[in-house]
């Protein structure tokens, strides 16, 4: 249902596609995602067969840019393109369109995004990946039933991130 660079949409090696600013447009986009943030919600509130529960989901209409990411000559993956849809005020992907090696739109990604208030920054209530040829979604990112949801509290330093520390954490 999702491959491990679709982390945030895309997440992965840029140098295995070839990249095209197509240019800009205005789309529908997952955007101030509120009702679907609501800690009062139960995941079975939320997740319906096929597809999130509508009456939780928002969309505005927003100015995107288009990218476009067509698999280079020589490298695999299993989506041979994918088109980018990237939000102009937050410069987060807002959705994504996979295609197959056929050329076939196989699976949609979509972003549902909220403000973190707290710290001022971008994020997202949930992330949905449609697959169009069988019929089947996944969402993640929710945190409605979690005990504490994101914490931006965390102080990392960059002696955190380093071989030796990746040594001591592993013991």
């Amino acid at each position: 249902m999702r491959t491990t660079d679709n982390l945030d949409m895309f997440n992965g090696a840029p140098d295995r596609y070839n990249w095209e600013l197509v240019g800009k447009k205005e789309i529908y986009i997952p955007y101030n995602s509120w009702k679907l943030a609501d800690r009062n919600l139960s995941y079975s509130d939320i997740i319906q067969p096929g597809h999130l529960n509508p009456d939780l989901t928002r969309y505005e209409l927003h100015r995107v840019w288009k990218v476009e990411a067509t698999l280079k000559e020589g490298q695999r993956h299993v989506y041979a393109k994918r088109t980018f849809y990237i939000d102009e005020d937050t410069w987060q992907i807002a959705t994504v369109d996979h295609y197959d090696g056929r050329g076939e739109l196989w699976r949609v990604g979509e972003m549902h995004k909220v403000m973190a208030r707290d710290v001022m920054v971008p994020g997202a209530a949930a992330e949905t990946f449609y697959d169009l040829q069988s019929g089947r979604y996944l969402v993640g990112g929710l945190t409605n039933e979690e005990r504490v949801g994101y914490d931006f509290t965390q102080r990392f330093h960059f002696r955190d991130f380093t071989p030796q520390a990746i040594r001591r954490a592993g013991r």
